[in-house]
């Protein structure tokens, strides 16, 4: 028998790690992996229709409307290589992007929704914590992944920086517009009977045992490297 076709969305505040682990299943199971962040630059490049509404607000420093980025979902995994699965990762951030969702998908449905749960300070260490090479863009951090020599980069001896929105004031704010935005999410998914609830307060590797065995899948050894995201 066949495996079932999985079609989910990741969700998670930002640190608690849903991308790394996004990326990760998807890979072990031959998925696609729709991050929305690397969709609108595709359009973009790519000069579609889509594309081009979107750029205008990019470029105007505005935020690309509910309905463009609804549409480039839709159009993403209605592509052939979508056909036996893909994971949504950060996408929906609202109710009512999901209820689009879910009204465009039709008979192909969401099969899960599933919920990276980070206690705040864990989110708020991981975040503050990371650095950023400057020269090759190899992501650090002082705690959980420092380098051996304090701001500069294994890889290539590039100096580390802080992103702005990794800096203390900044994430604050970002973890107050995830919780007024996104939380109410989990009671619309638990409501469907679609909601996997994982405690992601651990090390990639036991969060990845532990989605693959709430999904039914066979885990698979983590690369080392990898980072929360």
């Amino acid at each position: 028998m066949a495996a079932p076709v999985l079609r989910a969305v990741f969700l998670g505040a930002p640190g608690a790690g849903k991308g790394t682990q996004a990326k990760r299943l998807a890979a072990a199971c031959g998925i696609v992996h729709v991050s929305t962040g690397d969709m609108l630059r595709d359009e973009v490049a790519r000069g579609t229709e889509l594309g081009r509404q979107a750029r205008e607000f990019m470029d105007a420093g505005k935020l690309v409307p509910d309905d463009v980025i609804i549409a480039m979902v839709r159009a993403r995994i209605a592509r052939p290589d979508a056909g036996g699965g893909w994971i949504l990762d950060g996408f929906p951030r609202t109710l009512p992007q999901a209820n689009a969702l879910d009204a465009g998908l039709g008979a192909d449905g969401l099969t899960h929704a599933v919920w990276f749960a980070v206690p705040r300070a864990t989110l708020i260490a991981r975040l503050t914590g990371r650095r950023t090479c400057a020269q090759c863009g190899a992501i650090w951090h002082v705690e959980f992944a420092p380098t051996k020599v304090a701001d500069r980069c294994d890889r290539c001896g590039g100096a580390l920086q802080q992103r702005e929105d990794d800096r203390p004031a900044a994430v604050e704010k970002r973890l107050e517009v995830f919780a007024l935005q996104t939380e109410p999410l989990l009671a619309y998914y638990r409501g469907s009977g679609k909601l996997v609830e994982i405690d992601a307060d651990r090390s990639p590797d036991r969060v990845y045992e532990q989605l693959a065995a709430a999904l039914g899948l066979q885990p698979r050894p983590a690369n080392p490297m990898e980072n929360q995201s």
